[in-house]
């Protein structure tokens, strides 16, 4: 990691990752401010991850994108886009001069390089647990769309599972980790679904064709 900065910060109780779009609704002060000054000058802001009421020290740097709305008492609907992950250094709970706080930073350097091949053990295993579940649409279209960032939010992970995701600084380890999870729940989703089947069947006559002795 390199090139230490400032950013202003929005810490919430999610995981926002590089290249996901998502809208917030803006109405504290110091978020006004925040989101103000960030639009008057071009300028980003970061949000960290907090978890049980504690800020984690990775977040991901956010760039507002539009504001859609804005209020009479100064409450706003902005459009925000994930752009690159940052390490916390020094967390100020109130900038300089600022309702909002502040950090300095670290930025990752991410290493994007994978194993193909693992590309296409995820998009397997996410057929399989497609079809235990019943689901049609599918996250990915072909094994080349697998993208660990794309799966994050879409495979059933805890909050904190989704931070240690985004924690990981490669992709191929991030790959790894979602291969790891979907092998360990697949089993036990088949397990589920196949005790729903059978309480179905509770109450109801059954055409069951003895053993032939």
């Amino acid at each position: 990691m390199a090139n230490f900065d400032f950013l202003p910060l929005f810490p919430l109780s999610l995981v926002v990752f590089p290249g996901e779009s998502f809208r917030l609704h803006i109405f504290e002060e110091r978020y006004k401010q925040l989101v103000g000054e960030c639009v008057s000058a071009g300028k980003t802001f970061g949000v960290p991850t907090v978890i049980d009421q504690k800020l984690g020290n990775i977040g991901t740097e956010v760039r507002i994108v539009s504001v859609d709305k804005s209020y009479g008492g100064g409450e706003l609907d902005i459009s925000t886009e994930g752009v690159r992950r940052f390490e916390m250094l020094n967390f100020y709970r109130e900038a300089p001069g600022k309702l909002y706080s502040g950090a300095e930073i670290a930025w990752f350097l991410d290493d994007p390089s994978f194993d193909m091949e693992i590309r296409y053990e995820i998009f397997e295993l996410l057929e399989a647990l497609n079809e235990s579940l019943g689901i049609q649409r599918k996250v990915a279209e072909k094994p080349e769309e697998i993208d660990s960032f794309l799966l994050g939010h879409q495979i059933g992970l805890t909050l904190k599972q989704e931070y240690e995701l985004l924690a990981l600084k490669t992709e191929q380890d991030r790959l790894v980790y979602i291969r790891k999870y979907i092998e360990d729940i697949l089993p036990v989703v088949e397990q589920t679904q196949r005790m729903k089947a059978r309480a179905k069947l509770n109450g109801h006559y059954k055409n069951i064709v003895p053993p032939n002795f």
